[in-house]
């Protein structure tokens, strides 16, 4: 009888229809099992309800024969029944279900443990318990089918048999054990050792944007590391019991309470019934062979990060044994193999296993693989765009160790280049430095992830019997064995893994390439436009670095060696050299300190004469150093009717040149005695960092402005947080950490150069008659 005849009728509950295997299924009984009746278990999402969910998974092309089977999409959506749940709470279930079909779970291989035993543990237990109910209330037993994994067997070598896995692991103790460490983690993220740690490593990186900046990411870092601790501590949990991971630890763990709760004699559930019991366990599920069509695939699954990785000549070598064997199965061969169970009557209380599987009698092996993928990406390489095509490593398979030396050395390397180029001056040289030195860092990344999870896989050597799934194949109709067959022996690797699944694993980066090559053509994102009803905008600048090519010690210098002789003025830059260690040391630090500190040589200082000063010499020398660009900018926001503000940590006199740009202009204030001379302290903690947003925010409330349509340009990381503050950053020849995070945002990224005739080694001199004109 063919499987349409013996499914007809049968109501089947499916979990996990959004996910890789559980789409597929549906999509497979809803066009070719029209006498199915599907009952689809769906959680819903914030602001999504289920029923909006259900629409859209059948309303993606995958179903497009389903749709017209029956006539469009409402009339697909009436012959599938949803029910709103999650294996968090699973509703109680109908009790005219015939099959459930458990495809959901954690696919992760390294989960925080709690995650893992939440889903695939308690997860599955949940689920069971409500079908031994249904079952009860039915009075007859339903079909339970449990979708596993291959690799439950653990960390073992030889045939693995289809049979219950030989352990005496207590999955209850496991997951008790699973969730207090997962609780003792968090504590220990809060210990006054960690917590240091963290704050530490925050301040070297975002001390000059200030405390709240690095307590935020302080907070950030303790989270990361909660997560990253309960990753370790279920892989190392896993691990010490034989398995190769937390995810295939936490599977046979679900298995074994499968096992259990059909049994008949479960004491979860005294005198509940036995259950007929199935259990599949695919391998290294990919993409399909032939149905829905050849080389469908959603999402990345375990060989395309490789595969990706290689064609991208990021992946040098590989930590296999070329002749160790990788067990790839087509997802449309696992489905068809679900279907084929849920048409047969197992004996309650007594499990059927199938593998379903290849490297029994279709090994492919590591060696092959790879050159399978070679040679699709020699036909058909990544194109890097000016770099041209990429040169494909070539894998000699020189073993784990190896490999792991390599890559410890390249980490290392990468650290002592990032620290390296923390110190160098800021310049479009070193500012695509950092890009290149990004890309690495996220190439070396990506490696170590690759390494530590697929380590263990290539190094269990195991052989998947799979003589019940070949049984059942063969027991198939005739008519069954082409649509509806599951022997992996069929499968040809070189037409499977180069011609099909290579190409649709990379579709998708190709199309994203394209997008990048455009983007690349552009450059950084491009200058934003000034548009919109500019009343309530502001337009908020930067001086020193972002209008100007300059620094406070520079700006310092102007004011101080014009009424110099040669003698003192070679003193006071001697001086300053001295302290420059100590200023850098404070700058990084806190800049406001470090302002504090140059601002202590004014000590002494006329306020009206350096007001004179500045009128008289320094005018000319502070506009030959503006960049037209940045002018052009600021005249560019005025002209649309935005409200302009200079916002800078120069002291006031300084500021005075570009006075008449702006509509308002706040800088640093220095102290004076009653005599009107400097005190060599300042008027009001200088604004700096998070003080600059917090004006920034004060200053809008009170003129009536809207920050998230409002304009800031800067140039240094301490200024970070004023320009989170406004809706329109950009980033004007940034340093290294601004760059970064101006990527990362993908805000526009600006160089605003200096006039080339201009020297930063000439100072104003006061002997000379330079009154320049005023800025209008």
């Amino acid at each position: 009888m063919r499987l349409l005849e013996r499914l007809d009728g049968r109501r089947v509950l499916l979990t996990g229809v959004t996910g890789f295997v559980g789409e597929a299924l549906l999509q497979r009984m809803l066009t070719d099992l029209p006498g199915l009746v599907p009952v689809v278990l769906v959680r819903p999402k914030s602001g999504q309800p289920v029923a909006d969910r259900v629409a859209g998974l059948l309303r993606k092309p995958t179903f497009a024969a389903a749709r017209e089977r029956v006539g469009g999409l409402d009339a697909l959506l009436a012959t599938v029944e949803v029910i709103e749940g999650d294996l968090a709470a699973v509703p109680a279930l109908p009790t005219d279900l015939d099959v459930v079909v458990h495809c959901a779970g954690d696919v992760s291989f390294d989960p925080p443990i709690q995650d893992a035993f939440a889903t695939n543990v308690d997860g599955t237990h949940a689920l069971l318990t409500r079908v031994v109910e249904a079952s009860v209330a039915r009075g007859r037993p339903i079909h339970y089918v449990h979708v596993s994994t291959a690799y439950v067997g653990g960390r073992r070598r030889g045939s693995v048999p289809e049979r219950s896995v030989e352990h005496d692991v207590d999955w209850r103790v496991e997951r008790d054990a699973g969730r207090r460490m997962a609780h003792r983690v968090e504590d220990d993220s809060r210990e006054p050792e960690v917590l240091s740690r963290l704050r530490r490593e925050a301040e070297r990186e975002h001390g000059r944007a200030g405390p709240i900046t690095v307590a935020q990411d302080a907070e950030r870092r303790r989270r990361t590391w909660v997560k990253d601790q309960q990753v370790a501590a279920g892989g190392e949990r896993a691990r010490s019991l034989g398995w190769t991971d937390a995810y295939t630890f936490t599977k046979a763990m679900g298995e074994r309470i499968v096992e259990e709760l059909t049994s008949g004699r479960s004491r979860d559930q005294p005198g509940a019934p036995a259950l007929p019991v199935s259990i599949v366990r695919p391998s290294i599920i990919e993409s399909a062979l032939v149905s829905p069509h050849p080389g469908w695939i959603e999402g990345f699954k375990m060989a395309e990060p490789i595969i990706l990785a290689y064609g991208r000549g990021e992946f040098p070598e590989f930590p296999a044994a070329p002749d160790s064997v990788v067990d790839i199965v087509p997802v449309d061969h696992v489905v068809n193999a679900i279907i084929a169970v849920c048409a047969t009557d197992p004996e309650p209380g007594v499990p059927q296993y199938f593998h379903v599987s290849s490297g029994a009698r279709n090994p492919l092996t590591f060696r092959r693989l790879y050159e399978l993928v070679r040679e699709h990406f020699e036909k058909h390489p990544f194109d890097l765009g000016e770099r041209g095509a990429v040169a494909l490593p070539t894998w000699r398979f020189p073993g784990s160790q190896r490999v792991e030396r390599v890559l410890a050395q390249g980490e290392t390397a990468h650290r002592l280049a990032d620290r390296a180029l923390g110190l160098a001056p800021r310049s479009e040289r070193v500012r695509e430095f950092s890009r290149d030195l990004d890309r690495t860092k996220t190439r070396l990344d990506s490696l170590r992830r690759y390494l530590e999870l697929y380590r263990s896989y290539t190094q269990v050597e195991l052989q998947f019997v799979d003589d019940r799934t070949l049984a059942l194949h063969r027991a198939l109709d005739p008519a069954d064995l082409e649509p509806f067959g599951f022997d992996t022996a069929v499968v040809d690797w070189t037409e499977y893994i180069r011609d099909i699944h290579c190409p649709a694993a990379t579709a998708p980066i190709r199309r994203y390439d394209v997008i990048r090559k455009r983007r690349a053509a552009a450059g950084e994102p491009r200058a934003r436009r000034l548009e919109g009803d500019p009343a309530g905008v502001l337009a908020v600048f930067d001086m020193d670095g972002t209008l100007m090519s300059s620094n406070v010690i520079e700006t310092y210098l102007w004011l101080r060696l014009p009424e110099l002789d040669r003698a003192d003025r070679l003193r006071e830059i001697g001086a300053l050299i001295r302290r420059v260690p100590s200023y850098v040391g404070a700058e990084r630090r806190d800049r406001g300190g470090f302002l504090r500190s140059v601002y202590r040589r004014y000590v002494g200082a006329d306020l009206h004469e350096l007001d004179a000063l500045v009128d008289e010499v320094v005018t000319p020398h502070v506009l030959e150093r503006v960049s037209g660009a940045a002018l052009r900018r600021v005249r560019e926001h005025r002209a649309a009717g935005h409200h302009t503000v200079l916002l800078t940590g120069a002291v006031r006199p300084l500021a005075r040149p570009l006075g008449p740009l702006f509509d308002h202009v706040v800088a640093a204030e220095l102290a004076v005695d009653a005599h009107g001379r400097a005190t060599g302290f300042l008027a009001s903690p200088p604004l700096v960092g998070e003080s600059r947003a917090a004006w920034l925010v004060r200053y809008a409330e009170v003129g009536g402005f809207d920050l998230s349509r409002s304009y800031g340009y800067a140039d240094s990381h301490s200024d970070l947080p004023m320009l989170r503050a406004v809706g329109k950053p950009t980033a004007v020849s940034p340093d290294v950490a601004l760059y970064r995070a101006a990527r990362t945002a993908r805000w526009p990224v600006e160089t605003w150069a200096t006039p080339s005739v201009t020297s930063r080694l000439r100072v104003p001199d006061v002997r000379h008659d330079t009154t320049g004109a005023a800025l209008t």
